[in-house]
């Protein structure tokens, strides 16, 4: 049986209002847990709304789940195994945690008989049984973004888009994060995690991406991207050397790891 990339990017060009942002990209993501790096401006949300299918290529090809997405139907068909945790994402003050969870697996179209206890098992892989019942204007950012990972992760979709997840929470949640993500690997999910704090891709990804300029400008694994450390650029540990070494190689220190 073939087997294909979760989802494919094929001389992939892609900009708002007339300005490039990403062009000529070529890119595959495989199961597992990928990490995406890069300084501010380089195209990581851009490329996430790609492949959440919210924003069309300008040209080039997509295709998730070995189908090509050229059409809007296309389009509504594989959002349903799409999780997608943008970095502001909207909300309904008042709706409960509960509720706003269950929305989202609407939204997915999870069969209704299934969506209570896929929205159960979403807030419980967070922390946020005890909680369920808490309106969402009254959490805090941390438990907002918890929140938020569970609306993306209800009804185990295929394909996982989480950027800056980690934004509020403290190190026992970022430590509760890595071991969720890990586990919807392990289940068959491509999770793709885009994020600033270097450590959390050392210890959570099985390959990273370094984006600089809308192109990939490193593709393997953390320990690949740290043995390129060099001892002339900063950073606190070898990965985040690793990382400021691709971007002094692109031309680019802008946007180091926190």
């Amino acid at each position: 049986m073939t087997t294909y990339p979760v989802a494919r990017l094929t001389a992939l060009t892609q900009g708002y209002r007339g300005r490039r942002i990403i062009e000529d990209l070529d890119l595959s993501i495989q199961p597992g847990v990928t990490g995406l790096l890069g300084p501010n401006g380089a195209g990581k949300t851009t490329l996430f709304r790609t492949l959440a299918t919210i924003a069309p290529p300008q040209s080039g090809g997509l295709e998730l789940f070995g189908e090509s997405v050229t059409t809007e139907r296309a389009a509504r068909q594989v959002r349903r195994r799409i999780g997608y945790l943008p970095q502001d994402f909207g909300l309904y003050p008042a709706f409960s945690i509960t509720d706003f969870v269950r929305y989202c697996a609407w939204l997915r179209e999870v069969p209704s008989k299934d969506a209570e206890s896929a929205t159960r098992q979403a807030l419980a892989a967070v922390g946020l049984t005890d909680r369920a019942r808490d309106r969402m204007k009254t959490l805090s950012g941390g438990m907002l973004r918890r929140a938020g990972i569970a609306a993306a992760i209800v009804g185990s979709p295929s394909l996982l888009l989480l950027d800056e997840p980690t934004v509020g929470l403290d190190p026992a949640q970022r430590l509760d994060f890595r071991h969720l993500i890990r586990s919807l690997a392990r289940a068959g999910a491509a999770v793709v995690l885009s994020t600033h704090l270097v450590e959390d891709v050392g210890a959570a990804c099985d390959t990273v991406l370094v984006l600089s300029e809308g192109q990939v400008a490193f593709s393997g694994t953390p320990q690949q991207l740290a043995d390129l450390a060099t001892s002339t650029v900063p950073g606190d540990s070898p990965l985040e050397r690793g990382y400021m070494t691709v971007l002094g190689a692109r031309g680019s220190t802008e946007g180091a790891a926190c």
